[in-house]
């Protein structure tokens, strides 16, 4: 099959005939129909995050299945569907209470194992991480809900409860941050949005976000979805008392150990929290929204391309503000 493999970090992603995946007893093999171009992935050719090598990226996904291992039981040949980026085991204490994404034992598409810039991809322990996408729920919109929007809406919604009349800050308008602001509006939260790039915080804007430079103590929520010491500070200094501050950017190098602002944390009896994707039994409400027109993912969409251009798109993320706004799917004929 096809696929874009990279032969070392850093190396020019190519277009390559690999192997046909072989299904594991209790995966599935999917024949992928669109993925999404994601930063993690750049992380990972930058050799932020270790891969084998040589590699096939890709993690947001979603295809038809074309063949299961003979232990599965909830999926068969033919099912719409797509995945978390991150698959629990299936077989430890977390899996069993639906929280999957936290599981010691986790593997990720495109990071443990090849990924979804390719015809096809394997999903291991199907049954804990396929998710069956509703008739009216479209491959690129799928694809585009498998990290960072579903890892947006867990931000938001999965780490306890959130007034009506929330106060949003979200820091940074790439694809977490702006799926974000798209939840966020839609549950009729008031957003405010923190970014460099122009193209970004126009996106933003037309997403309900209200462009500021600066945020203090006026957010019952705070989201660092760039990750970096600057940002994580900021989202937490934006909080007013009681909020909550949710890390979902990655922290790399020197960052990965920044201080925050404790006396605030302690002062304020604000909340610090990180956020690791979504598990697969938790994506029936958000499925439920998108499915009844509530939620469109769709929008968030900057452009689609063939599979054959996802290279280009990911070294195209070398740049650190990005001249479009909007996520890019590469996108497979049924």
């Amino acid at each position: 099959m096809r696929a874009i493999v990279y032969d070392a970090v850093g190396a020019a992603p190519r277009v390559a005939e690999v192997p046909e995946p072989i299904c594991p007893p209790g995966g599935a093999v999917i024949d992928v129909r669109a993925t999404g171009i994601c930063r993690s992935d750049w992380h990972a050719w930058r050799g932020h995050d270790p891969v084998p090598l040589p590699h096939v990226p890709g993690h947001e996904f979603a295809g038809v299945v074309v063949s299961t291992g003979p232990t599965v039981k909830d999926f068969e040949i033919g099912d719409r569907v797509t995945a978390p980026f991150v698959n629990g085991c299936g077989a430890c204490e977390f899996c069993a209470e639906g929280r999957a994404q936290i599981c010691p034992d986790q593997t990720q598409p495109g990071f443990t194992h090849a990924g979804s810039f390719a015809e096809r991809v394997v999903v291991r322990a199907a049954d804990t991480n396929l998710v069956r996408l509703p008739d009216s729920v479209n491959f690129v919109q799928a694809a585009s809900l498998g990290c960072r929007f579903a890892t947006a809406f867990r931000a938001l919604t999965g780490h306890g409860p959130v007034r009506d009349d929330a106060v949003i800050a979200v820091y940074g308008c790439g694809g977490v941050g702006l799926s974000a602001i798209l939840i966020a509006t839609a549950l009729k939260m008031r957003v405010l949005a923190v970014d460099p790039s122009p193209a970004a915080n126009s996106l933003a804007a037309a997403l309900g976000a209200v462009i500021v430079h600066e945020i203090n103590e006026e957010a019952d929520i705070a989201i660092d979805a760039y990750g970096s010491a600057a940002t994580a500070e900021a989202s937490v200094r934006a909080l007013r008392r009681g909020g909550r501050h949710v890390q979902v950017g990655l922290m790399l190098g020197a960052d990965a150990r920044a201080p925050l602002p404790w006396d605030l944390v302690v002062a304020r009896e604000l909340q610090v929290v990180g956020s690791h994707g979504m598990a697969a039994a938790d994506y029936a409400p958000m499925l439920d929204l998108v499915a009844r027109g509530r939620l469109d993912p769709g929008r968030l969409v900057g452009s689609e391309i063939p599979l054959e251009a996802a290279g280009v798109a990911l070294t195209a993320m070398d740049s650190p503000i990005p001249a479009h706004a909007g996520m890019v799917v590469a996108v497979r004929p049924g």
